[in-house]
């Protein structure tokens, strides 16, 4: 191709930017607008039809509707509600059944059913499998199933089978065993899910009765007491093996009553056929001819729902019989346990029966006195367990039993709760669980009365602490009679306080910093801390202590969200000392912080909160290591940016920088943070030009240089080349809008310093990517700000121009890529653009080119020298990439070079022109132009030419040929 002689196309920008605009149209007040709200007509002939009827003028009923709604449009106005009401298939309320006769209906159900807020015992399974552990040694009588167990052939007689079942019977209680000892506890819940398996295998085998087997010999598991430590995780494994039992043989009896058909969800013995009444009655025989009481007692309570197979009254008729049962069991602890399973299951089938539950919760209050029984006490001493240790034993199955008794319960049945503990002498263990149970608002209301009766508590029994701590979660949820709420915290701080066992002390008090938190000011709190501090600091007792620790701050930050005031506490600080261990220093830092900028609404310049704040965010910061890391790194960064960004002196300028200048020490090694200093000094010198209206003082002109020695020094530091880029670029854009043009000139010259070291491909989340994408589009907006910069008087013509150009040339691009063109291509445009008389854009206050050189021949003929070498080396590159692979890519380039020479260049210009031509035949000649973006492109031209100043180029339109692909 021949030499072009490169010539700008002049440009108008007011007027081109007029052209663009959109023309704006009246809309006529009947007229359809999207932003119109949509009115929907209703069509009562519409419905009508729905129902058979074939009246025309159903179609016209909403012709009066201003809008049509596309979606309503669907319905013809009426929504399917609407339709089935009027289609006659609505229910509708008979005399019989009442809107009060539902609503009573509506009650009963809920009395029949446990909701949501009723805590579930999975939900306390684990907590007490974790609390009750042992380092005895267990041991466990395993049944060892004989051929008898086995299901007969289906050719054998039923007589032969029943005879079998019935011997297997006799046997239930001698067949082979097999004791193991000297357990460990993981070895016994090991054995224990065995049994499980072993449960489910003969069940699925069809060996009912050697099932049977295994489930009376768990059951007679709960009568042994000999490591009484463990017995409530004991009974917990064994539940869960009873649990299983009674789900087999209820779904089994639910599928011989869905032959053909399941019966209904509220079904009745009338809905079950003979074959599974008698099956059901079969098993409660079975279990009827267990000798012992206890197995007897947990087995039929297990298959109690199987009750509604034979009677409407069977639940409620069992469950007495089944709570007498338990008086018969003489040790204490396995009698209470057994009401707890009883109470489970009776909520589960029948919550409704309150007067069952509160018949078990009164015999527990009536075998109290057994504890401190000559045989009770005997085994203690045996076992070598104290009595506050066994008391404990019993918490898992008193709290059950009265959240059972208390769900739902009116306050009066506490009031109730409450004379029976006086009765009992304030039992300890009793008054406790009641505290957990019923509603935190019925016992807030009663606190002072609750304080009393601990007072009143013998110490030697239960700890009284444990009961503050209880009264304590009550008082975190609910608020007592506010003038009675001073003396609460006395009387139970009195306590508190001497408590000598630190473990002790810090689970207590730290319950009651919340209701401290929650009603009192700072002052309290501060005691709170101080006092804390005393107990836990002798022999470095916090070191145990330490989520206790951070619950009390987490509490604190949920009510004081001024930090002024937060930090105003004497002891905060010293309090935040005890935690040394780094990991949870971190972490109590990271909590402290994501309050702090969650609840912070406006920047601060409050010299306590920034002290304070930077010694959290230095902690954090030291925290980081060479093996921290980078999700964490970014965390703790994103931390930190957020406390920088709320840190403001106002016009206070220069001491805003030396905060910076403090900042960039402190928190050197995460970029991330150092980065956003750099971000924040380049805002503060824009703020500085806003506030001062451009008028610059010789003190306002050195701070801003200053503001842009902090970005120079600072942003070589970065690893992370693209940030080094954009910062430097980002830098020079706001130095030169400050007309600070020498430092300006330096921040773009180490830009283009730097770009030689960009790595053609780096690490971006554990990838290798292609960096050249990257770097064309930080090329890009250097050169957008290229525009604006004027030379510099002892450079050249150009010269930032030229160096980076330069840079492009020696880069080392990737093989076989186009990129370096693309520059080329792209530069193009900004070398037009400095070609004007009127720059497009400028920047106040700061000469740029088109005022230094003022359309001087000599600069004009710099321009388009510049561009016809540019040119040259985008159509060299043109020809290498004339066969093979390299056609698509030839023709992209030569359609990209086309466009710029049509927006930019003066197509006057006969080899310009022709040069044009050329090009948009080579993007067409092999197929590779998409076709869509050439029609449009065509399109422009024609109404390009239209224009007056542009009719030349209706003369090359008939010489652009759309060519199809081959």
């Amino acid at each position: 191709m021949a030499a072009v002689q490169w010539h700008s196309r002049m440009r108008k920008y007011s007027a081109e930017l007029q052209a663009c605009r959109s023309e704006s149209l009246a809309v006529e007040g009947n007229e359809y607008h999207p932003l119109k709200p949509i009115m929907v007509t209703e069509s009562k002939s519409r419905r009508t039809a729905r129902r058979g009827s074939t009246s025309s003028t159903a179609s016209s009923s909403s012709s009066s509707s201003v809008a049509t709604d596309p979606l309503s449009s669907l319905l013809d106005g009426t929504d399917p509600l609407s339709l089935f009401a009027a289609s006659g298939d609505a229910p509708t309320l008979t005399h019989s059944a009442s809107a009060g006769e539902l609503g009573r209906k509506r009650r009963d159900r809920d009395e029949e059913s446990v909701g949501v807020d009723f805590e579930s015992w999975s939900s306390k399974r684990a907590e007490i499998l974790a609390r009750f552990t042992t380092t005895e040694k267990l041991s466990i009588n395993l049944f060892m199933g004989s051929d008898k167990g086995k299901a007969t052939s289906p050719s054998s007689a039923v007589s032969e089978k029943v005879r079998t079942r019935l011997e297997e019977l006799d046997d239930l209680e001698e067949g082979s065993q097999r004791e193991l000892l000297n357990l460990s506890q993981q070895d016994y819940v090991n054995r224990i899910e065995e049994l499980n398996q072993s449960l489910k295998e003969a069940w699925s085998s069809d060996q009912k009765v050697k099932a049977l087997k295994i489930v009376i010999q768990c059951s007679k598991l709960l009568s042994d007491t000999a490591v009484i430590q463990f017995y409530p995780s004991k009974f917990v494994l064994i539940t869960d093996i009873l649990d299983t039992f009674g789900r087999l043989v209820y779904d089994r009896i639910w599928t011989m009553c869905s032959d053909p058909h399941p019966p209904p969800e509220g079904f009745s013995p009338d809905d079950v056929n003979d074959t599974a009444k008698e099956t059901c009655l079969n098993w409660f025989f079975k279990i009827a001819s267990i000798r012992e009481l206890i197995p007897r007692l947990y087995v039929e309570a297990a298959i109690l729902k199987c009750n509604r197979f034979l009677s409407r009254s069977g639940i409620q008729e069992t469950l007495p019989r089944l709570t007498a049962m338990i008086r018969g069991i003489g040790d204490p602890l396995v009698a209470v346990y057994a009401r707890a399973y009883l109470c489970r299951v009776g909520m589960e089938v029948a919550p409704q029966l309150k007067d069952c539950l509160n018949k078990n919760f009164f015999d527990l209050l009536a075998s109290f006195r057994q504890i401190h029984g000559d045989s009770v006490q005997s085994q203690l001493v045996l076992q070598r367990v104290e009595v506050p240790a066994y008391l404990t034993l019993y918490s898992p199955a008193i709290h059950w039993i009265l959240q059972c008794v208390s769900y739902r319960a009116p306050e009066a049945l506490l009031m109730e709760m409450m004379e029976r503990c006086k009765k009992l002498g304030n039992n300890a263990l009793l008054l406790n669980s009641v505290m957990w149970a019923f509603r935190a608002e019925f016992i807030a209301t009663r606190a002072t009365d609750f304080i009393t009766m601990i007072k009143q508590c013998d110490e030697a029994g239960f700890p009284k602490h444990l009961l503050f701590g209880s009264l304590g979660r009550s008082l975190a949820s609910a608020d007592p009679p506010e003038a009675e709420r001073l003396s609460i915290l006395n009387d139970a701080w009195k306590v508190i306080t001497k408590i000598r066992s630190p473990q002790d002390y810090i689970n207590c008090a730290e319950i009651w910093v919340e209701f401290t938190c929650r009603h009192f000011t700072k002052r309290e709190v501060n005691a709170v801390l101080a006092d804390i501090i005393k107990h836990m600091t002798p022999d470095r007792a916090f070191e145990d202590a330490y989520p206790q620790l951070q619950s009390v701050i987490r509490k604190i930050l949920t009510y004081f969200h001024d930090f002024s005031v937060l930090f105003s506490m004497e002891r905060f600080l010293p309090f935040l000392d005890m935690f040394q261990k780094d990991s949870v220093r971190v972490e109590v830092c990271r909590s402290i912080m994501e309050v702090f900028i969650k609840h912070q609404q406006e920047p601060t310049r409050d010299p306590v909160i920034l002290n304070a704040l930077l010694h959290v965010c230095k902690t954090m910061h030291d925290s980081v290591n060479s093996l921290t890391l980078e999700d964490e790194k970014r965390s703790l960064a994103l931390l930190i940016n957020g406390f920088i960004r709320l840190v403001s002196f106002g016009r206070d300028f220069e001491q805003q920088l030396s905060f910076c200048v403090e900042a960039r020490a402190t928190f050197c090694n995460l970029e991330p943070v150092i980065i956003q200093l750099i971000h924040t000094v380049n805002q503060l010198a824009m703020e500085t030009r806003r506030v001062m209206k451009g008028n610059h003082s010789r003190k306002t002109a050195a701070f801003v240089r200053a503001c842009a020695a902090y970005s120079f020094i600072t942003v070589p530091s970065l690893t992370s080349i693209f940030s080094r880029l954009n910062l430097y670029l980002l830098s020079g854009q706001v130095a030169l809008a400050n007309q600070c043009l020498s430092q300006a000139d330096a921040f773009l010259k180490a830009a283009v310093s730097v770009l030689p070291e960009v790595p053609r491909s780096m690490l971006v989340e554990g990838k290798q990517r292609c960096t050249e994408s990257l770097l064309l589009d930080f090329i890009n907006n250097f050169m957008a700000t290229l525009l604006v910069v004027p030379d510099h008087p002892e450079q050249g013509v150009l010269y930032l121009v030229r160096g980076l150009l330069n840079m492009v040339q020696d880069y080392t691009w990737e093989e076989n890529s186009s990129a370096k063109v693309r520059v080329y291509v792209s530069a193009l445009p900004l070398l037009a653009a400095m070609s004007q008389e009127t720059y497009l854009y400028t920047i106040p206050k700061v000469d740029s080119n088109e005022t230094l050189y003022g359309g001087d021949p000599k600069f004009m003929a710099e321009i388009n020298k510049l561009c016809d070498t540019l040119i040259g080396q985008v159509l060299d590159h043109l020809k290498a990439l004339g066969n093979g692979e390299g056609l698509r890519k030839q023709s992209s380039l030569a359609f990209s070079l086309f466009n710029a020479l049509l927006a930019h260049g003066d197509l006057r210009n006969n080899k310009l022109n022709q040069l044009a031509v050329n090009l948009w035949n080579l993007s067409h000649k092999h197929g590779h132009c998409d076709t869509r973006t050439a029609v449009r492109t065509l399109e422009h031209i024609k109404h390009l030419a239209q224009q007056p100043e542009l009719n030349h180029l209706g003369e090359i339109i008939p010489r652009l040929a759309l060519q199809s692909r081959a």
